[in-house]
C-alpha cells in the first residue's frame, strides 16, 4: 500500500493493484467561499498540477458531496466514465453532474481484489447533524494488503469506536482539524479526538488528514504533534503527512 496526501481529504492510495483517488477538492487557492469568515477556501495551493494528481487513477471514492470533498473543478476535470463510488443518495447528484459509472455503496461491494465497506459517521452533534447531513467512511480490504479504515468527516464517537473494535484495522485515516461552524463545536475530529482514536486502536497506524487547508479548521498539524508527544505517541504510529508527501506502508 502506498498513500499520498494531496490536500485536505484528497489523497491517492495505491492498493490491491489499483490507484484510488478520494474526495477530490481540486480548486486553486481561494476559489471557494469562506466557511468561517476568515478567508476564502482552500487556504493553500495544491502541491502539484491537476494532471499529475489525475495520473493513473482507476477509481474515485467519495465520502460525501460538501464542497471541500467534491468541488466544481472535480466536476469539470474528472473523466465522466471514471468509476465513482459513494454513499447512497449522492449517486443521484453525481449522475446529474454527468458521471456515467456511479455506484452507491449501501453496505459492501467487491471491485476486483478490493472489498469496499461503507461505515457511518457523525458530522458534528445536535442540530448540526441535520444541517450537515449524512456522511460516510469506508473500509478497504484485500489479500496481502493492510486493512484500512478511512473515517471520513466524523467526530470520534461510539460508532467509530465500534468499527475499530470489530474490524481491527491496520491503518486508520482520520479527518482531524477540529473544523467548526458558529456554535457547532467540532464537526470532525479535533486533536484530542485524534489522540482518542490512537488510544482506541493501539495496534493501528493513524494517518492524519484534512489539515491546514480550510478556514474553519481549529487545530493544526503542530497542535496534534504536540499533543501526541505529551501522550508518548510516536510519529511512526501517528503519521501527519505534509501535502504531497508519499508514505509506503
Amino acid at each position: 500500500m502506498k498513500f499520498q496526501l494531496i490536500r485536505n481529504a484528497t489523497f491517492k492510495i495505491t492498493y490491491a493493484g489499483m490507484v484510488i483517488l478520494t474526495d477530490p477538492m481540486l480548486s486553486e487557492k481561494h476559489c471557494i467561499e469562506s466557511f468561517a469568515g476568515h478567508e476564502k477556501n482552500p487556504t493553500v495551493d495544491l502541491p502539484m498540477p491537476i494532471d499529475e494528481i489525475m495520473a493513473d487513477i482507476d477509481l474515485v471514492l467519495v465520502s460525501h458531496l460538501h464542497q471541500d470533498h467534491f468541488d466544481h473543478i472535480a466536476r469539470q476535470v474528472l473523466p465522466k466514465d471514471l468509476p465513482l463510488y459513494c454513499q447512497p443518495g449522492d449517486d443521484v447528484k453525481l449522475k446529474e453532474f454527468g458521471f456515467q459509472s456511479v455506484t452507491a455503496i449501501d453496505t459492501s461491494i467487491d471491485w476486483g481484489a478490493l472489498t469496499l465497506t461503507r461505515t457511518g459517521g457523525a458530522h458534528g452533534t445536535g442540530e448540526w447533524l441535520k444541517i450537515l447531513g449524512k456522511v460516510s467512511g469506508f473500509i478497504l480490504k484485500s489479500p496481502d494488503e493492510p486493512c484500512v479504515y478511512w473515517t471520513g468527516d466524523t467526530i470520534f464517537n461510539d460508532e467509530v469506536r465500534e468499527v475499530i473494535s470489530s474490524v481491527s484495522p491496520d491503518v486508520i485515516i482520520t479527518h482531524s482539524c477540529g473544523a467548526a461552524l458558529k456554535d457547532s463545536g467540532p464537526i470532525i475530529m479535533d486533536a484530542r479526538q485524534t489522540i482518542d482514536t490512537c488510544m482506541a486502536a493501539p495496534n493501528a497506524r493513524i494517518i492524519v488528514t484534512h489539515m491546514d487547508a480550510l478556514d474553519h479548521a481549529m487545530d493544526t498539524r503542530n497542535d496534534i504533534k504536540a499533543m501526541a508527544a505529551e501522550q508518548g505517541i510516536s510519529d511512526d504510529r501517528l503519521i501527519i503527512p505534509d501535502d504531497g508527501q508519499i508514505l509506503d506502508l
